[in-house]
């Protein structure tokens, strides 16, 4: 892969609501992205603040929730993959005021995971339940949808399902799990005892010391792809699609789960 040049003032970011949790910054930073930052931003302010992100110096930037489907929509050209799954988690700005939207998560699940399953259970309808259905299914995985609102997982390429059902894979793409107060078992559709039906248990949701449905998951001998995992794989992606360079996998993984504080970007 060729290089492209980052100049030393060129910025990129992660874009959220919340994102003060997010290691992106800490990943990205190590890598060699010294001026990556992250931008919480309101929905409300959303397309106003991105449109003005390449005026400002910025080079890229990712996107978490609950963004990823807007991100797509005022991008002003978008890869197939991000059109199909309808959401982007990557944008890059171009110096004509241009923005290019990308999906690096479907790739990064499937790198994380390491192998194609016969089926997969997917918890969710968002922008990363999107691309983890599109991604399964693209390699030939029967996919299968949970969501509390079942309208919103159809027309996704999954069956919808109204309860959870045995598969060779859990996907867990809600936000269950990120608030530290409360079980995942609580809000999620299934309970502890379910989890053994489960070869391998992903999850999307990631926290300093690992998340209950992990923890459980590991309890139960299940195999496990921790949200950190993901998030290294897909950020590794957008570094290469912004730089042209490989991106050192093994730096930014080490980064993502430090938990001292990185240096905020400027």
């Amino acid at each position: 892969m060729s290089a492209t040049t980052v100049g030393p003032r060129d910025r990129f970011g992660v874009l959220g609501w919340p994102v003060g949790h997010s290691r992106s910054p800490a990943m990205m930073q190590a890598a060699g992205l010294e001026r990556y930052q992250r931008l919480p931003v309101a929905p409300a302010a959303f397309d106003d603040t991105v449109r003005a992100l390449g005026a400002a110096g910025f080079r890229g930037a990712n996107v978490t929730i609950p963004h990823k489907q807007a991100a797509l929509a005022l991008a002003t050209s978008a890869s197939q993959a991000a059109r199909a799954i309808g959401a982007a988690n990557t944008l890059s700005f171009g110096d004509d005021g241009s923005i290019a939207a990308e999906n690096t998560d479907a790739p990064g699940l499937m790198a994380a995971l390491g192998r194609v399953p016969q089926s997969a259970l997917v918890l969710g309808a968002g922008g990363s339940a999107r691309a983890a259905i599109w991604a399964l299914a693209q390699s030939g995985a029967e996919v299968f949808v949970w969501n509390r609102t079942p309208g919103r997982a159809a027309g996704l390429g999954a069956r919808v399902v109204p309860r959870p059902i045995a598969a060779e894979v859990l996907v867990n793409c809600t936000s269950v799990g990120l608030d530290r107060t409360s079980s995942p078992f609580k809000d999620l559709p299934l309970d502890a005892d379910a989890i053994s039906e489960y070869a391998t248990v992903v999850d999307l949701v990631y926290r300093e010391g690992g998340t209950a449905l992990i923890e459980e998951a590991e309890r139960r001998g299940a195999s496990t792809v921790d949200g950190l995992e993901i998030l290294v794989r897909q950020g590794a992606l957008s570094f290469s699609l912004w730089t042209g360079l490989d991106a050192p996998l093994d730096v930014m993984r080490a980064a993502a789960r430090d938990p001292r504080p990185e240096a905020e970007g400027a």
